[in-house]
């Protein structure tokens, strides 16, 4: 068998990225979150955190995204202006996602990566949701925060999420036709979610 990448979008106190960890650890393939903005900044040659900074997971500010920048492919060059905007950042985040899945297989958290590597046959994209009231006590359990402080957390950062993929591919973030699988993990259970998944790798003769 060859490379695979496996995306996953979630919202937030879905527990998407506890499906992601448990897919890379029974798969034996990297888990890829934070680590893309390093691999990136290393790259790119930017400091590391002008990547967190404008990093989709940073703690929501209140800014809005008011038009569109889909992503097309390619990169701002250190001579050009906008070398260090937000959208070249997420240029490199790119490239580094193309040249990884050549190299070996992952899971990767968000970053609108099913839209970036949507022409790779070799790769599985999942969308994780639940209704808002699972979102908020999931959060309450593992950020250990209080009712209002989890439905700030739910609110603001689902939100950005969405208007961070919307931004940069111009689609709409729970669009089903996106997606391989769009599961809902309230009703599918998180690990039950992690056996969809594998079976579906397995139905695509990915494993």
């Amino acid at each position: 068998m060859g490379n695979f990448a496996i995306t996953v979008s979630r919202g937030y106190g879905s527990g998407g990225k506890i499906v992601g960890k448990a897919l890379a650890e029974a798969l034996n393939i990297d888990f890829v979150d934070r680590e893309l903005l390093q691999m990136a900044s290393e790259e790119s040659g930017i400091n590391e955190t002008l990547f967190n900074a404008a990093d989709e997971n940073e703690k929501f500010k209140g800014g809005l995204f008011f038009k569109k920048h889909v992503y097309r492919g390619g990169i701002i060059t250190p001579e050009e202006d906008g070398f260090t905007s937000n959208e070249n950042l997420f240029n490199y985040q790119a490239k580094v996602l193309k040249q990884l899945i050549e190299k070996e297989s992952f899971v990767v958290m968000g970053r609108a990566a099913n839209y970036v590597l949507k022409d790779y046959p070799n790769v599985v994209s999942v969308n994780i949701q639940a209704p808002y009231e699972f979102c908020v006590k999931m959060t309450m359990e593992t950020m250990k925060v209080g009712e209002k402080d989890a439905r700030r957390y739910v609110n603001n950062i689902t939100k950005y999420r969405k208007e961070y993929y919307e931004y940069y591919s111009g689609a709409d973030w729970n669009d089903p036709l996106g997606y391989d699988l769009s599961l809902n993990s309230a009703r599918v259970g998180v690990d039950n979610c992690v056996r969809v998944i594998i079976d579906y790798l397995k139905l695509k003769q990915l494993i």
